[in-house]
């Protein structure tokens, strides 16, 4: 993927691509499914979490620049609208945000100034759908 200029890659190919996603993603539900600090946004979810690592993994890349397969199979979805349901609060956000911030730390995407604003970004996207 680096064979095109920095200027014209997308995000996603600045990340490394679908399997760089699906390692930040399965990262960030092992941080939620094994350490404590994230319990209660744990507690929120489906005892199986393939089908979230999956949907994350899908959105992310379409959300990215990559294949918009998810956005496809969910035309009408965002994820305002996904999450309507849930009662997320701000400390289930700032877990949410915490854990995907250390999952791109601990899985770096290929151009880390494009994972630091990757986080950035969806560090306010989680604040923003806190419903306190």
């Amino acid at each position: 993927m680096a064979s095109q200029p920095a200027s014209q890659r997308t995000a996603y190919q600045a990340l490394g691509g679908r399997s760089a996603i699906e390692r930040i993603v399965n990262r960030f539900y092992d941080l939620m499914d094994q350490n404590p600090a994230y319990a209660e946004l744990r507690a929120l979810h489906a005892a199986d979490l393939a089908p979230m690592r999956e949907s994350l993994a899908g959105f992310l890349t379409g959300w990215s620049g990559g294949p918009r397969d998810w956005f496809e199979a969910n035309p009408s979805k965002c994820m305002m609208s996904a999450h309507r349901g849930i009662p997320v609060d701000a400390r289930t956000a700032r877990q949410w945000a915490d854990a995907m911030r250390r999952a791109i730390e601990d899985c770096p995407p290929e151009d880390p100034r494009v994972g630091q604003a990757m986080a950035q970004v969806l560090d306010d996207i989680a604040l923003g759908m806190a419903r306190d």
